[in-house]
């Protein structure tokens, strides 16, 4: 069976990427092909970069605030593009308040800080077909 294919994002002007960097790795780590588009990516440098490397996970890292403007504009996007079937995870500082909305316009999960890389390891290897 071949690599599940994530692409790691770092959507807007956020500018660190520690966190997105760790993840990448471990998921590299975890046997998975992972592909990191580097900073200050627009939506739709973001889905056209997903889209090309036919990934079947997108995970997006924002510390900046605009997770709530940025992660469901990508989503819709990707659905747009007929790519609904993308898993679309979030991560970074996201209010818990915030969780819920990011889950109705398409997030399938959000991971904030605290969480192991294990538990996104296997969030992925649960819900990808």
């Amino acid at each position: 069976m071949a690599p599940i294919r994530v692409v790691v994002a770092k959507p807007g002007l956020d500018g660190h990427d520690r966190g997105a960097k760790f993840i990448a790795r471990a998921l590299r780590d975890a046997g998975m092909e992972v592909i990191y588009t580097g900073l200050r990516q627009t939506p739709e440098q973001i889905v056209s970069i997903t889209l090309q490397e036919d990934a079947k996970v997108l995970a997006l890292s924002c510390l900046s605030g605009a997770h709530n403007e940025l992660f469901p504009k990508i989503v819709t996007q990707l659905k747009e593009q007929g790519a609904e079937d993308i898993l679309v995870l979030g991560g970074g500082i996201i209010p818990d308040e915030d969780i819920p909305f990011l889950k109705e316009k398409g997030v399938a999960e959000v991971f904030t800080p605290g969480t192991t890389s294990d538990d996104i390891i296997n969030f992925i290897n649960e819900n990808v077909s």
